[in-house]
């Protein structure tokens, strides 16, 4: 009884769907790797050694140069989903138990490929690189929040925001494990975990009725993916790339003490005092 009510649960439907898909043979990124990949072209290998052992903001990488490199990888992304899912619509409506199951949780497998480029390249910290570790819940949490933000929901959007300014203030280039786990991020978390949970069964029966039909299933379900997958990776992109970790205008690192102080901007009246006081005319 209890493993039912568990199942039917949407919160722990979409986690464990999300541990399934994260364990699936390439799914995890190496984030070295990928940013040396991504990087290559554009970047000089100093700037490159300073994204990988800091981060890519840290490095000075431009703008345009991630944003290149993230548009490059929806594109092969989107792709490789597209293709997967078509293939899974080839054997028509015999295997449909055993494929569109499947083809779901490759389908999240590939929300978290492009989850994790797309961090790495807007300077995320290492989410999923050693296949030997487990998915902790802080890590669980932030791949939450990331597809939460793919499929439109403002709170994600909000949470992700609340994350990346916290981790904007640290030294260590960290999740903020405890606000994600028991703090102030948490029911947000599972507030999307159980949305995407009822999505999840929304696309289940949507992949079900385009696979029905052998090789004709294959194009519906194969476009189906590729129109759904690209906007969802656009809009996570677009979101990444404007948050304060893209910025480190504000940080002053200092080598000697090996500490980042986070230099307040003067307001407006303070420019305006110093302004004046610059402009005034001693007395004799």
């Amino acid at each position: 009884m209890g493993t039912s009510k568990g199942i039917e649960n949407p919160e722990l439907r979409f986690s464990a769907a999300l541990v399934r898909a994260a364990n699936l043979p390439g799914v995890r990124i190496d984030r070295e790797a990928y940013l040396r990949q991504a990087l290559g072209r554009h970047c000089s290998e100093e700037d490159i050694r300073r994204a990988v052992e800091g981060t890519p903001a840290e490095a000075g990488i431009p703008a345009d140069v991630l944003d290149k490199a993230a548009n490059d990888s929806i594109n092969y992304e989107a792709a490789k989903a597209s293709a997967l899912s078509a293939a899974a619509g080839i054997p028509g409506l015999l295997l449909l138990p055993a494929t569109v199951p499947a083809d779901v949780v490759q389908y999240f497998g590939h929300m978290l490929r492009i989850s994790q480029k797309l961090a790495y390249l807007y300077s995320w910290p290492d989410l999923l690189s050693d296949d030997n570790d487990d998915l902790d819940d802080a890590t669980k949490g932030v791949l939450t929040l990331f597809i939460g933000v793919m499929f439109g929901t403002q709170s994600a959007n909000a949470a992700v925001g609340k994350v990346a300014g916290m981790m904007s203030k640290q030294v260590a280039k960290k999740l903020p494990q405890k606000a994600l786990t028991q703090g102030v991020i948490y029911p947000v978390v599972k507030k999307v975990a159980g949305y995407l949970g009822v999505q999840m069964t929304k696309q289940t029966f949507a992949k079900t009725v385009s696979k029905a039909i052998p090789v004709v299933g294959a194009v519906v379900s194969g476009g189906l993916t590729l129109a759904t997958y690209l906007p969802m990776a656009r809009r996570l992109k677009k979101h990444l790339s404007g948050l304060d970790l893209t910025k480190p205008a504000n940080l002053v690192v200092d080598v000697d003490a090996a500490e980042v102080v986070v230099v307040p901007e003067p307001s407006p009246s303070a420019h305006g005092d110093q302004h004046a006081a610059d402009h005034t005319v001693p007395s004799p």
